[in-house]
């Protein structure tokens, strides 16, 4: 496995983590202004730090790391939809961006 593929794992994860964990109330306000449901915001929630888990545990068992790369790119490309129905400025698009990109090459390594 590739050096920027370990890296790119732990970035996502860590990523997420810091989200959607210690900035929760910034994710709250969000999913608010998007006119997202709670259960929405918990799912989505649940899933990322689910996902951000498995592609950690990847770095040791990189049999795992495929699907979740490839589901957490799909949830940022579903970031970027709402960012973009939003109107929000382009400026919020791009730490979902970045992660969609990580995680299309964490996927592709991995393919």
């Amino acid at each position: 496995m590739s050096t920027f593929s370990i890296a790119a794992q732990i970035v996502i994860a860590v990523s997420i983590i810091i989200v959607w964990v210690f900035r929760f109330d910034n994710i709250v306000l969000e999913f608010e202004k998007f006119k997202l449901s709670n259960l929405i915001r918990s799912a989505v929630g649940a899933t990322k730090i689910s996902l951000a888990t498995l592609l950690i545990t990847g770095i040791w068992y990189p049999g795992l790391v495929f699907i979740p790369a490839v589901m957490m790119a799909l949830l940022m490309v579903c970031a970027q939809w709402t960012h973009l129905r939003v109107k929000n400025p382009l400026i919020k698009f791009v730490p979902s961006f970045f992660l969609l990109v990580l995680s299309v090459c964490v996927a592709v390594i991995h393919a």
